[in-house]
């Protein structure tokens, strides 16, 4: 019986290759874009690219302006977007890479999302450093103290989390509910620098770090974090395992379409 290839020696189409590269230009560009355009940005000749627009063109995957004359993303290509992103599970695509940051850290790994009352746990993979307690999945993680709470009051509209934020603090009890520019500060700081860490918030002994996920198919983004023991939260380890978690969720949001935090 013959070997099986590897994956990466199968033998494929080159011709539907080259036409994805055509498609992957227009996707890539900023808009309608002309044929020298769309030539110089899939490393083709323009005549070479005409004739693979004509054919992407036939099937609906590339539309031409009748007045411009320029070339952009076709009818069929939104309706084979729209259905992708309805058969899509942000929580199952997100958690395929949990395991992997997990390994590649040694650190413990929860996913969160947003619900009626705030952050939400959906999932939970133990690492290698054994912590005092953990956070059972579907606990609601408070907003200003947590390092998930700190990456949707970054990435969520104030109409959406103030509420919440206030919920968090009862009245006359400590803390006091944070000014404005506390709150300020806590946002640009997450926004700046992409990620948010906490020590002792709801575990003690133990430093969170967390980034958002995005996805195209809806404004809510997720919430990835790393719980590690402060014994193994020295700054050079926290900025390393902040490197590969900001890694592992910009490939998450690559996947889901997401293009990140709206500019402000």
């Amino acid at each position: 019986m013959a070997a099986r290839e590897p994956e990466d020696d199968r033998q494929g189409i080159q011709s539907v290759e080259i036409a994805m590269t055509v498609v992957r230009a227009l996707e890539q560009g900023p808009g309608p874009m002309s044929l020298k355009q769309v030539a110089e940005a899939s490393g083709m000749a323009p005549s070479k690219v005409h004739r693979y627009l004509v054919s992407l063109s036939r099937e609906g995957l590339v539309a031409q302006s009748p007045n411009s004359g320029r070339y952009d993303l076709g009818p069929a290509l939104r309706r084979l977007g729209m259905e992708a992103l309805r058969r899509m599970d942000e929580v199952e695509v997100v958690s395929e890479h949990l395991p992997g940051l997990r390994d590649r850290t040694g650190h413990s790994v929860n996913l969160a999302v947003w619900g009626d009352h705030g952050p939400v746990i959906v999932g939970w993979h133990y690492g290698a450093h054994v912590l005092p307690i953990t956070v059972r999945v579907g606990a609601i993680l408070p907003l200003l103290t947590t390092s998930v709470g700190r990456v949707f009051l970054a990435h969520l509209p104030e109409t959406i989390t103030a509420p919440v934020l206030r919920g968090d603090f009862d009245p006359g009890a400590a803390p006091e509910v944070p000014s404005p520019a506390q709150l300020t500060r806590v946002i640009r700081d997450v926004r700046r620098s992409g990620a948010a860490v906490t020590t002792d918030a709801m575990i003690p002994g133990v430093t969170t770090v967390a980034a958002p996920v995005f996805s195209e198919a809806t404004p809510l983004p997720l919430a990835v974090a790393l719980a590690m023991p402060v014994g193994h939260a020295s700054p050079e380890q926290v900025a390393s395992a902040t490197e590969e978690l900001l890694r592992t969720t910009t490939a998450a949001s690559a996947e889901l379409g997401g293009r990140g935090p709206a500019a402000g």
